[in-house]
């Protein structure tokens, strides 16, 4: 009798040890740390300030192995400002589970606001997914609306007057001076433009100049260039629906590098987006097409023996921009011709993709081709080596590109919490880069 009770009592305490242990797993297991993948691809992030402010996660490079994958997109606003949209999609125990939140920065606004603000959309957003990952009790979180001096609550759902009616203004100048014993170079430029954007109709205005002096020096003789611009561009489009725009565009144009004395233009055209424009920090397809007529004077004649003409046209324009989990992408095309002859066009392409083929490798591709049929402007005469080598007017080319790419493949650790500025390069050059 004695034995079985001592028995019972070992088989009671195992059971006892084993139910302990099991419950400590369990406790374990509902408090694992959130694995958190930031994607600031189309923006840029402070990660160093992010990582700081919000330590109750681990931060991986690896989306696959994360449990939210945070893509960080923004669009330009009517003021100047932008508006951010953060998706947070949940990936492996998370799965299924995507929530969406926007907010707005004023043009103004410092790096620090704008670091402190993406950190509380962060904080908002990744509060259910760290509440489920067992440390409920390290968020803290204020539902109370900011009161005023009198006492009130702040009506922020209340619409406001706009006294600018929207208008946003801006002005400025800018320039340079480099030098050395054989070349000077002077540049200034200066520009104004008045904007009005709303959901219905946005209006554009835009002038600005630029001049620009260079000075070579070859032991010999000296030479001077002398070139400027000036620009004035106008746009008005006007929305007919969630898929639907028309518009115009209108400018006036001058370059001697080009040798345009005047050029004026005007093109209407309508526009067709696949996807709701509510969806532009996602996704966006468009097609354009819309008709020309320019009107140019040159300071030389041209190479077709033309001092002044008036050349109607056309062009046609598709575009592609996704921000999606696995990359971005940013591609288009356009297509440009003068109906007096056909044969003078344009087609000109723009790319840029970063995509992660899995969750170590990356391949990104950025390409800016050109083919050019329509350089009708070119001022007729060789051109003499010295307008080659410093590039005293433009030349005739027939093509343009610019391409580069990329692959990337990680491995090793993929936990990134640690933020350690030491020994970062800086411009002081008081560091080794």
């Amino acid at each position: 009798m004695i034995y079985q009770l001592l028995i019972m009592k070992k088989i009671l305490s195992i059971i006892i040890l084993l139910a302990f242990f099991l419950n400590t797993q369990a406790q374990n297991s509902s408090k694992q740390r959130l694995k958190v993948y930031i994607d600031c691809n189309n923006t840029y992030c402070d990660e160093t300030f992010i990582k700081t402010e919000i330590n109750i996660v681990d931060f991986i490079i690896d989306r696959v192995a994360a449990d939210v994958h945070v893509l960080v997109t923004n669009q330009e606003l009517g003021n100047g400002g932008k508006q951010y949209q953060l998706i947070f999609y949940g990936l492996n125990r998370f799965n299924k589970i995507t929530d969406t939140l926007h907010y707005e920065v004023l043009e103004m606004a410092t790096d620090v606001e704008k670091r402190e603000k993406l950190v509380k959309y962060l904080q908002i957003g990744l509060a259910p997914f760290i509440a489920k990952s067992g440390f409920a009790n390290d968020l803290t979180i204020n539902t109370k609306a900011k009161i005023d001096t009198s006492g009130k609550s702040n009506k922020t759902n209340q619409s406001t007057k706009d006294k600018w009616n929207y208008w946003v203004f801006r002005a400025g100048a800018d320039g340079n001076f480099s030098a050395d014993q054989n070349y000077k170079s002077q540049r200034f430029g200066s520009r104004f433009s008045a904007n009005r954007v709303t959901n219905e109709l946005k209006v554009s205005f835009s002038v600005s100049a630029n001049a620009n002096r260079n000075i070579f020096n070859t032991g010999t003789e000296k030479i001077t260039v002398k070139n400027h611009s000036y620009n004035f561009s106008h746009l008005l489009a006007k929305s007919i629906n969630q898929h639907w725009t028309i518009g115009y565009e209108a400018n006036a144009f001058q370059s001697t590098f080009s040798n345009i004395k005047s050029q004026y233009s005007v093109s209407p055209g309508i526009e067709f987006n696949v996807f709701p424009y509510t969806s532009v920090n996602s996704k966006l397809l468009t097609f354009r097409y819309g008709l020309d007529i320019r009107q140019n004077q040159y300071f030389d004649t041209t190479i077709y023996a033309k001092t002044r003409e008036t050349l109607p046209g056309q062009l046609l324009s598709i575009g592609l921009s996704l921000n999606q989990k696995w990359g971005s992408i940013s591609t288009g095309a356009s297509y440009h011709s003068y109906f007096t002859n056909l044969k003078y066009y344009n087609i000109s392409f723009n790319t840029f993709v970063d995509v992660r083929l899995t969750g170590n490798l990356s391949f990104n591709l950025y390409a800016f081709p050109s083919i050019v049929r329509d350089q009708v402007y070119l001022p007729k005469g060789n051109a003499s080596i010295d307008d080659v080598l410093i590039r005293r007017r433009q030349l005739q080319s027939n093509f343009n590109f610019y391409v580069g790419f990329g692959v990337t493949y990680r491995f090793g650790s993929i936990l990134n919490n640690f933020v350690n500025p030491r020994f970062n390069s800086n411009e002081g050059g008081f560091f080794f880069n």
